[in-house]
C-alpha cells in the first residue's frame, strides 16, 4: 500500500508531523495539499524546509488529482496531507482512493475560526468542513481526532454527539 497515513491539519507540515508521527509510521515522502500553500513560494519553502531527511511535495488539489494516481500506485510509503477535510472529500469526489492500512484518516489541530464549534481539543468545525467529514464517513473512512501518536483520541461519531 503506498499511502502509509493521512491526514488533516491545519498547520499541514509541521515539527510535531516530523518528530512523532513519522517516527511512528515510516514514510518514504509526504504530499501535502493546499491551494493557498501551494501557491506562495515563501510558505511552500517553510514547509519543506521543516523536513530534512523525506522528500516533500506540496500540491494544490487539481495537481494532487491529475498525480496521486502515480503515488498511490507506487511502492513506497508516502503520507498525505490536507489542511482541511474540504480537501479531502474534494479528493475523493475526484475518484481518488485515499486508502490506507486500515482505511483511517487522522484529524490533527483545525483551530478555532469564525463561523466554527468546538468539538475537542484544537479542534473546531465549520459547516462545510462537517459535510466534508459526513462525506469522508459515509464513504466508509474511520475518522480519529489524535493529535500525537500516544494521546487519547474520539471518533467523527463522537464529535458529531457535540455538535446537537
Amino acid at each position: 500500500m503506498a499511502l502509509s497515513f493521512v491526514r488533516i491539519d491545519d498547520r499541514v507540515i509541521h515539527g510535531q508531523l516530523v518528530t512523532r508521527w513519522a517516527k511512528e509510521l515510516p514514510c518514504d515522502g509526504i504530499v501535502a495539499i493546499d491551494d493557498e500553500v501551494a501557491a506562495d513560494p515563501l510558505l511552500s519553502s517553510v514547509m519543506k524546509g521543516a523536513v530534512s531527511d523525506t522528500k516533500v511535495w506540496l500540491f494544490d488539489i487539481a495537481t494532487a488529482i491529475a498525480k496521486l494516481p502515480k503515488v498511490i500506485a507506487s511502492d513506497k510509503r508516502y503520507f498525505v496531507i490536507g489542511k482541511s477535510p474540504v480537501t479531502l472529500q474534494r479528493l475523493a469526489q475526484a475518484g481518488i482512493d485515499l486508502t490506507n492500512l486500515n482505511k483511517k484518516i487522522n484529524v490533527g489541530p483545525m483551530s478555532s475560526r469564525s463561523n466554527t464549534r468546538v468539538i475537542g481539543p484544537n479542534q473546531s468545525v465549520n459547516s462545510q468542513e462537517i459535510e466534508a467529514f459526513n462525506y469522508l464517513s459515509e464513504l466508509g473512512y474511520r475518522i480519529e481526532f489524535r493529535l500525537v501518536p500516544d494521546s487519547s483520541f474520539y471518533t467523527w461519531q463522537d464529535a458529531q454527539k457535540k455538535l446537537n
